[in-house]
């Protein structure tokens, strides 16, 4: 090789690498730095609160009333449903965990520039501590959901509880992937944010969360096993069907069987694992763009 290709090479060498890549360092360095961004955000979010907890756990609760109201006695979708109220609540809490971490995370790398910029640490701690804080809050909000269950008349505790810890880390992997994607492209695209507001509202609709899948699939099977690829659903209709009503449909029972829970199992991994390497790959540039 020429003196010049060897330079260009070492120049475009430079220019792929300038920053730290998304898990720059030890593991145990990127654990500490995760966990302290993620509970200094939980504890700033309390800062200067009267309420402290209980701000956090009023939108759900807020959201439950009026949506209760709404879907049970005027609209009266969940007339004759068995633990309407329990199947909501829950809904509401899992997407909820879902719809903050990623509203949250479009502009999460954007709202520590000045780390970004100052300090070399591993860029993914960034979006995954967003996702951890939001952690937190579920964790917290799920003993009020115990406590309603047990206020509805929801059955004792039953073996097939513990699913809930397998469909956490599922849906803690499918909202780290989403975030991942967000927060990357938002660095490149400013137009993201109202995009994914939008999005993610029309999945909030097109989710059962309001809606027991039963009363779709009585309309139309087909339509049942369609809402059902996404990875929200599946894991909300199984936590219902868990924790609330084991003669509720089961995530495989409402898809059509267990194989085509290849469908959104498939999203969910792939999401995760593309959003990991979207990531990695323009994590050393984003000093740059920002």
């Amino acid at each position: 090789m020429s003196a010049h290709g060897a330079a260009a090479s070492r120049e475009h060498a430079l220019v792929e690498m300038t920053g730290p890549s998304a898990t720059a360092g030890s593991w145990p360095r990127f654990y500490h730095i995760t966990r302290a961004l993620a509970v200094m955000d939980f504890k700033v979010r309390f800062y200067d609160s009267a309420l402290g907890y209980l701000w956090t756990l009023m939108k759900p609760l807020l959201s439950f009333g009026v949506l209760y109201v709404v879907f049970s006695v005027i609209v009266r979708i969940g007339e004759g449903e068995r633990f309407y109220a329990s199947s909501l609540i829950s809904g509401i809490v899992l997407f909820f965990f879902f719809g903050d971490a990623t509203n949250k995370g479009v502009t999460c790398v954007l709202d520590n520039e000045t780390l970004v910029r100052k300090i070399h640490f591993p860029r993914m701690v960034i979006p995954l501590s967003v996702v951890l804080t939001n952690g937190f809050f579920l964790l917290l909000n799920f003993i009020a959901v115990f406590v309603f269950f047990w206020i509805d008349g929801v059955e004792g505790v039953r073996l097939t509880w513990l699913e809930l810890p397998i469909l956490l880390v599922l849906l803690f992997l499918f909202t780290v992937g989403v975030t991942m994607i967000l927060s990357v492209l938002y660095v490149v695209a400013r137009d993201l944010k109202p995009i994914w507001e939008v999005v993610s509202q029309a999945l909030f609709y097109l989710t059962p969360v309001l809606f027991p899948i039963s009363l779709v699939a009585e309309q139309d099977e087909r339509i049942a096993h369609v809402v059902m690829c996404n990875p929200l659903a599946a894991i909300i209709q199984q936590a219902r069907h868990a924790l609330i009503d084991p003669e509720q449909p089961s995530a495989a029972a409402a898809i059509g069987g267990a194989p085509w829970l290849l469908i959104p199992f498939g999203i969910l991994f792939g999401t995760f694992f593309f959003g990991l390497w979207l990531f990695n790959r323009m994590a050393p540039r984003i000093a740059e763009e920002l």
